[in-house]
């Protein structure tokens, strides 16, 4: 009877010990935080309006940053702690096809549209998560690439089909 309990005991801090080294090595997701962000000043370039698809009135217009070189565009909002609420960063690309975009070094969940030559918007990523390196990419060529807070276009009732237009 005794050496049955202490098989019973020694099982029991074994699966103990066990479960102590999986949960301590067991490598956690790291969360988003600010860790490594910097507060670096939005610094307005230009204006873009949304137009409705529908009969072409103004669902909103932000002020922009634009990214139109591969310094700027490597660069995006990365590292950048906040954006104001009606702001967004426009890239403007030399050729118009699949575009595809990542997280990485991002700290701000954001909204990303995909824009064609027609300047209409062709897909739409609605809050992508912070410090991720998946890919978030076109469905069809864009030549054009707008980043938003995340959720602005569903406060804005900005959907795929509408259209943009901006002066720098």
């Amino acid at each position: 009877m005794k050496s049955k309990k202490s098989l019973i005991i020694g099982i029991a801090a074994a699966v103990a010990i066990a479960a102590t080294l999986f949960f301590l090595t067991k490598k956690e997701e790291t969360p988003a935080t600010d860790e490594g962000a910097f507060e670096i000043s939005f610094n307005k370039q230009g204006s873009l309006a949304f137009l409705s698809a529908k009969d072409n009135d103004t669902l909103s217009v932000i002020d922009i940053e634009v990214a139109d070189d591969n310094q700027r565009r490597a660069r995006g909002l990365m590292y950048r702690k906040s954006l104001p609420a009606d702001a967004g960063m426009l890239f403007i690309f030399d050729t118009e096809e699949i575009q595809s975009f990542w997280m990485k070094n991002t700290y701000i969940p954001l909204d990303m549209l995909f824009i064609n030559a027609y300047n209409e918007i062709i897909t739409i990523h609605a809050n992508t998560t912070p410090l991720k390196e998946w890919n978030y990419s076109s469905t069809q060529p864009a030549l054009y690439v707008v980043e938003v807070n995340a959720g602005y276009c569903i406060r804005k009732n900005i959907a795929e089909g509408d259209k943009i237009v901006f002066e720098r």
